[in-house]
């Protein structure tokens, strides 16, 4: 199964926390079907991409963090590459680049959420495929080139340093945590 595929499917098969992820979803499908190039950085139309926000449940704590390029603090994610066989696994793998924490596991359920937001040209659009990852215990980060810096902010405390998608993005990580979903 192409990358491709395994989109399509997970996109498919997500379990819609709000009715406003029910259209998003549906236009990453659209985007996916006009689109077989949709997956990768070179599609000018825009692309998927995976992130994965680095959550410790037992300290009640995420690990954001501050984008090089955007400066901005955020969960890790980014562009798929040719070696990820599904879009979970590109999630898994930017994670624990960004994070330097190795043994991180994805939450059951696949994408806790959906987020799309406009780059600049030569591209329009990263239709972000967003999921959860619990650190083992004792995990220590490292901070990538990619990063300015990583730091652990106790869930209150996002929304003080973060933009919408973030702390949304938190929010429906910790009601998936609480109640299973």
């Amino acid at each position: 199964m192409s990358l491709h595929d395994d989109a399509t499917l997970v996109l498919k098969e997500y379990d819609v926390p709000d009715p406003g992820q029910t259209e998003l979803r549906q236009t990453y499908l659209d985007h996916l079907a006009a689109h077989p190039d949709g997956m990768w950085k070179a599609c000018g139309a825009g692309h998927l991409t995976a992130s994965a926000l680095v959550i410790d449940p037992e300290g009640g704590r995420v690990l954001l963090t501050l984008h090089r390029k955007l400066r901005m603090w955020l969960q890790m994610g980014g562009h798929c590459e040719p070696q990820d066989a599904t879009l979970a696994s590109a999630a898994l793998r930017e994670a624990g680049e960004e994070s330097g924490i190795a043994g991180l596991a994805l939450l059951p359920g696949g994408p806790v959420r959906l987020d799309r937001h406009p780059i600049p040209a030569p591209c329009h659009w990263h239709l972000d495929v967003q999921y959860a990852a619990t650190v083992p215990a004792g995990a220590v980060e490292r901070i990538s080139d990619e990063s300015l810096d990583l730091r652990w902010f106790r869930y209150d405390e996002v929304a003080g340093v973060a933009d919408t998608s973030v702390v949304r993005l938190v929010e429906h990580t910790r009601a998936r945590l609480e109640h299973g979903r």
